[in-house]
This record gives structure tokens, C-alpha cells and sequence, in this order.
């Protein structure tokens, strides 16, 4: 996955004249950072080369994995157009150039970001976003949320894993709050990440959310340590960021885990594809799934399973299984 064209042209200015060294050792801290979950009382992105070197080596990544959560609301929710948008600990507006890209309805859209260093970056790049009405907002994230009217889309990406237990729970509250359809909440596909989403996964259901996505139930979540719920996007590598994270592919695969919640049922699939797809020979395909029975279970599909098989050949991990007589 790329990022926009228009984006990627604002990051490229944004990037003009940092020397590489200067950039490579920023990406390195922040790495280290983030890699340990680092809650220090300071902000990741706390200075302006920090947050560039966010732009050139994380922003890709993290932009791919919203906007293919966000593509999984668009599947099952084909009704939603979210006109109004929040999000909250917006680093450089990830959320909002993949809700744009996503929903061309969007139109009025509030960024909540507690880094200066971050929020000027954001706000110069947005200055090439769609939304014709864009507002920043300096925030704490853990107690300093907006108030006003509830908004179609609110969304949280890459944030819980700064916060206490405790300060979750009552971020998630309060979005939920202000949610007036659709919360999505990302976070770093790790064992760890996924635990924040499953807590607040429960949290939601029990506040009487729907499950959009990925679960395909509203169920418990079927799965037990050391297995996790979480999924991947292969993210497109420019030179700059090659170098300044010392890489020699011309891509990475990021893995996220994300849940969609909203005050509106969606279209419910067979299952979801929770793990890579597998040859099982003689021209069979494995498949790992969650399923709307509440159950993971694994299934080889072949030809004797016909339109099914031939749906299932063309999916990924991550995509919805979807019965021949059933369209979402």
C-alpha cells in the first residue's frame, strides 16, 4: 500500500533539506521508543526532527494499517458516510488523510494532539487534505478531551499504548461518548496490542456497541494467549525512508490489530481470515477463521466446494469469507 499522491508530495517538502544523519538518528530514538512502550511522562514525537523523522518512517506504516481498518467498516457498512470526524492523539493526521481517501463525505473533521512538534507537522500537511473544514486542537488525550455535539466517525490510533490501564478505560468511555455512529481503535499488532484492543473491545460490547470489524461476532473473543488476534499490510518504502532506517527491501510489512464499533449493526460474513492462507495440496487452500458462531476454526477449501472456493481463492489475511448467497 502507498500513501495518497497528495500526500506523499506534502511529506517529500515537509522532508526537503534534512540531512540524513540527523534524520536517521531521530528515527532510531523513536524507534527504541515505541519498540519498549516507553511512558515516561514525555511525548514520543517531542521535537521537530523527531516528528519528521516520524513522517519518513512511520507515517507509511501507520496510515496503511487505519486505512485498511477502515476499508473493513467500508465493507460491511456500505451505508456509512461519515460526514463529521474526531481523533484523537492525531500525531500527524494519519487518520484523517485515510478517512478522506476512505468516505469522500467527510467534511468536518477536529484533530485532538498534545505534541507541538507533531501538531505543527500535522497541520502543515492537512493543509493539502480534502475536508474542507479541518481544526487542530492542542489536547491531553488522557483528560483534556473536546466537549460538543458527537461525531460520525471518531477515531484512536497508535494511543493506548501510551496511557495507564486505567486512563484507557476511561478514554475509551469517553469516545464512545462522543461516538454518534462508527469508533475505530488501532493499535501495533503485538501480543501486548492486542490485549489493549480485546479490553476495549469488551468495554464497548458491554456499553451495548455493535462489532463491526474484524470480528464478524459479538461474541467473547475465541482465541487464547500465545495465539492473538492481528493482522498486516505490506507498506511501500521510499529511498528516504530506506536509509533512514537502514533497510534494504523496498517494502515492510506492518502488522496492526484494530476494532470497529458502532451504534449501528453491520452486514455479518461467514468469518474473518485471521492468519496467512496455506497450500494444502492438490490445489487446496487453508484458511485460519474466525467465524459468526463465535468459534476459530481452520478449513481447506477446494474445488468441490465451488463458488465458495472460488470466492475464497482470491482473499487474503484479513478479508471477510463470504458465502455465495451473501453479499455484504
Amino acid at each position: 500500500m502507498d500513501l495518497p499522491p497528495t500526500l506523499r508530495r506534502a511529506v517529500d517538502r515537509a522532508l526537503d533539506g534534512i540531512a540524513l544523519s540527523d534524520l536517521k538518528r531521530a528515527a532510531d530514538r523513536l524507534s527504541q521508543r515505541y519498540r519498549a512502550e516507553v511512558r515516561d511522562g514525555r511525548f514520543h514525537l517531542s521535537d521537530d526532527l523527531a516528528a519528521r523523522a516520524y513522517l519518513a518512517t512511520r507515517l507509511p506504516a501507520t496510515y496503511a494499517a487505519v486505512r485498511a481498518s477502515m476499508g473493513a467498516v467500508a465493507e460491511v457498512r456500505p451505508d456509512f458516510a461519515p460526514v463529521t470526524g474526531l481523533d484523537v492523539g492525531a500525531g500527524p493526521g494519519t487518520a484523517l488523510w485515510a478517512a478522506a481517501d476512505c468516505w469522500a463525505s467527510l467534511d468536518d473533521v477536529l484533530l485532538v494532539e498534545g505534541s507541538p512538534a507533531i501538531r505543527a507537522v500535522g497541520e502543515a500537511l492537512a493543509r493539502e487534505a480534502a475536508p474542507a473544514r479541518i481544526e487542530w486542537r492542542a489536547g491531553d488525550v488522557a483528560s483534556a478531551l473536546p466537549e460538543g455535539e458527537p461525531r460520525d466517525l471518531v477515531t484512536l490510533a497508535y494511543v493506548l499504548d501510551e496511557l495507564s490501564e486505567e486512563a484507557r478505560d476511561r478514554l475509551v468511555d469517553r469516545l464512545w461518548a462522543l461516538t454518534a455512529d462508527t469508533l475505530l481503535i488501532v493499535e501495533p499488532g503485538t501480543p501486548a496490542g492486542w490485549g489493549r484492543i480485546l479490553r476495549a473491545r469488551r468495554r464497548l460490547a458491554e456499553a451495548g456497541a455493535h462489532i463491526l470489524a474484524p470480528c464478524v461476532h459479538s461474541a467473547a473473543c475465541p482465541l487464547a494467549a500465545p495465539d492473538w488476534c492481528h493482522f498486516s499490510r505490506r507498506v511501500a518504502r521510499s529511498r528516504l525512508h530506506r536509509l533512514a532506517k537502514g533497510a534494504e527491501v523496498p517494502w515492510e510489512d506492518e502488522k496492526y490489530a484494530y476494532v470497529a464499533a458502532s451504534r449501528h449493526p453491520g452486514a455479518r460474513s461467514e468469518a474473518r481470515i485471521i492468519a496467512p492462507p496455506w497450500s494444502a495440496g492438490n490445489g487446496r487452500i487453508g484458511f485460519k477463521l474466525c467465524g459468526r458462531d463465535g468459534g476459530a476454526s481452520e478449513r481447506v477449501l477446494g474445488k468441490r466446494d465451488g463458488a465458495l472456493f472460488k470466492a475464497a481463492r482470491r482473499l487474503d489475511w484479513g478479508d471477510a469469507l463470504v458465502a455465495p448467497d451473501e453479499t455484504l
